[in-house]
């Protein structure tokens, strides 16, 4: 055996050694996601779970369907869309300050520090059923923890107690427990980016005369950028893609005020049997977030390669 071989088997033998879990992973994701493309062109409804290649081919209509504002099913794909949207936009939002802010606050030394680290952390290592199950008993109308502590103990919003997962307020009550086991998430990340700032620069920064919140403005949050913006759009996948903290929440139907797309995607197939128009709005909306997350990189990109230059 030659020297070249050699090396062409050296070379070779890292990518022989992850084929096999590269082979799993497409087996695993790809495959379904080619299914699911292709149910989205038929009309697969309960008559055709046996068979789905035996439904009628449909082309185009599920997704004209889907988009039609004017009628039922496009308009309430629209309105739990845009529901969505604001329910990500806010929770990540909160997600970020909160993390941030208990991150830059645990930078500084003080007895109990590691014992309020570790039940910073407690909300985002706690499985996610047991969690939201625990929330949704706390939300309850007569017993729950929340309207004793507000109603019958700080007396606030009258003696009627309220009703947190009916109504407008299931969009504020999902989004509590969203940011709730969300943002330990983005305190661990970004205490662990606080860790690669030299301490030499808030001392000289100290000297020259800059306060604590000159010195977050202007040393800890350009240095954490990278991290937060890798962070940000983990949060921000995470959230939209949300699917146990509402079912566990609601049930298998939300309120309209908190109907979360992917709520309402599993609500169009797995509860009105309609897995046609089901597929379409899952190739949508994977289609939606490979765009936002591909101009994300992009603008992110561009602008770090802006600031270097």
């Amino acid at each position: 055996m030659n020297a070249k071989t050699a090396r062409l088997r050296r070379s070779s033998l890292p990518y022989l050694l992850i084929l096999p879990a590269l082979l799993l992973e497409l087996l695993v994701h790809l495959l379904p996601m080619v299914m699911g493309v292709l149910m989205s062109f038929r009309q697969l409804t309960q008559f055709f779970i046996r068979d789905w290649s035996r439904a009628p081919w449909t082309a185009w209509a599920n997704y004209e369907l889907v988009l039609d504002v004017d009628r039922p099913v496009g308009e309430a794909l629209l309105r739990s869309f845009l529901t969505t949207c604001l329910f990500t936009l806010l929770s990540v939002g909160l997600c970020w300050l909160l993390g941030t802010a208990a991150a830059v606050f645990m930078q500084g030394g003080f007895r109990g520090r590691g014992l309020l680290r570790a039940l910073f952390l407690v909300p985002y290592a706690l499985p996610v059923y047991a969690a939201v199950i625990t929330w949704a008993f706390m939300f309850q109308r007569d017993n729950g923890l929340v309207n004793h502590v507000l109603h019958d103990q700080l007396g606030l919003g009258g003696a009627e107690h309220t009703f947190w997962l009916l109504g407008d307020n299931s969009f504020w009550a999902l989004l509590t427990v969203s940011v709730w086991k969300g943002w330990p998430f983005a305190f661990l990340i970004v205490t662990a980016a606080l860790q690669n700032i030299p301490a030499e620069l808030y001392e000289a920064a100290a000297l020259d005369g800059a306060g604590t919140w000159q010195q977050i403005r202007r040393i800890t949050l350009p240095s954490v950028g990278p991290v937060n913006q890798v962070l940000v759009l983990v949060l921000f996948l995470w959230t939209f893609n949300d699917f146990n903290t509402p079912f566990v929440l609601f049930g298998k139907s939300a309120p309209e005020a908190a109907d979360l797309i992917s709520l309402h995607i599993y609500q169009s197939s797995f509860v009105t049997w309609n897995f046609g128009t089901g597929s379409a709005m899952s190739v949508l909306l994977l289609l939606f977030l490979l765009l936002v997350t591909g101009a994300y990189l992009l603008l992110t990109t561009r602008g770090r390669r802006n600031g270097h230059g």
